[in-house]
This record gives structure tokens, sequence and C-alpha cells, in this order.
């Protein structure tokens, strides 16, 4: 006789802790797991970083191309030529005085 009751309490009880345990379950893959919250915000950040790298890598490219027309053979920029021969190769004119 208090076999049986404390069977249904038991029962009870242990269906509770699973229903808690599977619970926790969904709540944990929610919060953490592959498709969770956490990982969303980690995913985000992530884009803004290489959407911020990617749209700095499109001004290097922008300007890299303007140079490369501006010393084409279509379109030669004197004033550009002449930096650029300066810097490369270390060249000056006779009427220059170079500090060092």
């Amino acid at each position: 006789m208090r076999f049986s009751r404390l069977k249904p309490a038991f029962s009870a009880t242990a269906g509770a802790a699973i229903l808690l345990a599977v619970g926790g379950y969904f709540v944990f893959a929610a919060v953490q797991g592959e498709f969770g919250v956490v990982k969303r915000a980690q995913i985000t950040a992530e884009r803004t970083a290489l959407t911020a790298e990617r749209d700095k890598l499109k001004l290097q490219t922008a300007r890299m191309e303007n140079l490369t027309h501006r010393l084409s053979d279509s379109y030669l920029d004197l004033d550009l030529l002449d930096e650029r021969v300066r810097n490369v190769l270390g060249y000056v004119r006779a009427d220059e005085l170079v500090l060092r």
C-alpha cells in the first residue's frame, strides 16, 4: 500500500525532471547553439568588420585604378610620372638641392 502511493509521486517527479531537462536543452540550444543568440551576435560583428574591410579595399582599388590610368599610354600625367621617378629611382634635376 505504501508503495502504491509513492509510484504516482515518483512518476510525476520523473516526468517533471525529464521536462525540465528537455526544456533546459532547448534553452541552451537557443542561447549557445549553432543557430543561437550568441552565434548570431558573433556573425553580425564579423559581418560588420568584413564590410568595413571590403569598403577600405574598394577605396584602395579605386585609387590604384586611377593611378594606373594616369600612367597609361592613352593618358599620361607628367606630374605623376615625375613624382614616381623621383620616389622609385631617386632622380633629381641638376638645379635642385637635396637635403638628407
